[in-house]
């Protein structure tokens, strides 16, 4: 029989990817119909950030987050909501004063950047154990922040999913975990080949998959063209995986990817080869530790 996986997808993110595939949605709208196509292909859970409209930069507002998942849940009341909550965490230091905010910043705090969560709350949102280089620009989460975020998080019954992109942010989620700040059975995301945290690599992968917890449910993904040997050497180890636009703009070499559901699509003839099929939403509900629908 085959095993069970769950397949995440990652539908536009937040760096300026729509002028390399015009395929990245970038309104409210095209964001919910992506999802919408994505969970027909085979996508359990759909991670959503949002963009202005008008200038599809990133975005924190709740209009728009709002419109998203009022949008998604007309037409499917099924799929898994992951709302981002890495918005605001962008530092850029100033210039001739690094100690002010420079161009780019996007830092806030935790209240604002969990306010969509508390007033949506999906059944899972984003935790970002990381404070690193994310390439040019500083991702800011100390731990007092993250503190605060968990319990926001807590209070609005919605489930983190603890990003960590290299070994020394597992560890700093194992203590969050042992201080009681998030809740066991904690579920992780191996987020790899982020520039500057760890790499791409099957053996990034088992490292980090080494040191979660033993009671951690866990994905992985890797950006780029990694992102499909990293979805099979994840579901091989027994992990669930993400892919989508946000991740990787191609479906092949030189082939921009068509569409979010083109890439779930990839990734469950992919799954196929491995004997993995697909999990409903339901049964990574289940997987995931979230309360059955409709309680």
């Amino acid at each position: 029989m085959s095993s069970t996986t769950v397949i995440t997808c990652a539908l536009t993110g937040s760096f300026d990817t729509p002028k390399k595939n015009p395929a990245v949605p970038v309104s409210p709208e095209a964001i919910a119909r992506s999802a919408l196509e994505a969970a027909s292909a085979g996508a359990a859970v759909v991670h959503i950030h949002v963009r202005d409209p008008a200038t599809a930069a990133p975005s924190m507002e709740l209009a728009h987050y709002r419109e998203v998942v009022e949008r998604i849940r007309e037409k499917n009341d099924s799929v898994i909501l992951n709302l981002t909550t890495g918005a605001g965490g962008r530092f850029v230091p100033g210039d001739p004063d690094p100690a002010t905010a420079g161009p780019g910043t996007t830092f806030v705090s935790p209240e604002a950047r969990t306010r969509h969560v508390a007033a949506l709350r999906p059944e899972i949102c984003t935790l970002d154990i990381a404070t690193m280089n994310f390439g040019e620009h500083l991702f800011l989460n100390t731990p007092g922040h993250l503190r605060a975020m968990a319990g926001q998080i807590r209070e609005a019954g919605v489930k983190p999913e603890i990003e960590v992109f290299d070994l020394g942010q597992i560890e700093l989620a194992r203590h969050l975990i042992a201080e009681g700040h998030l809740a066991r059975p904690p579920l992780f995301q191996i987020c790899l080949g982020i520039p500057w945290g760890a790499p791409a690599t099957p053996e990034a992968l088992v490292a980090m998959r080494a040191r979660l917890p033993e009671d951690a449910i866990w994905s992985a993904f890797g950006i780029g063209r990694e992102e499909f040997p990293i979805l099979a050497v994840a579901a091989g180890m027994g992990g669930n995986v993400r892919v989508g636009l946000e991740d990787n703009l191609y479906l092949s070499k030189g082939r921009l990817a068509p569409s979010n559901a083109a890439l779930v699509e990839k990734a469950v003839s992919l799954l196929a080869h491995i004997d993995r099929e697909p999990a409903t939403p339901d049964q990574a509900r289940a997987m995931f530790g979230l309360a059955p629908r409709g309680q």
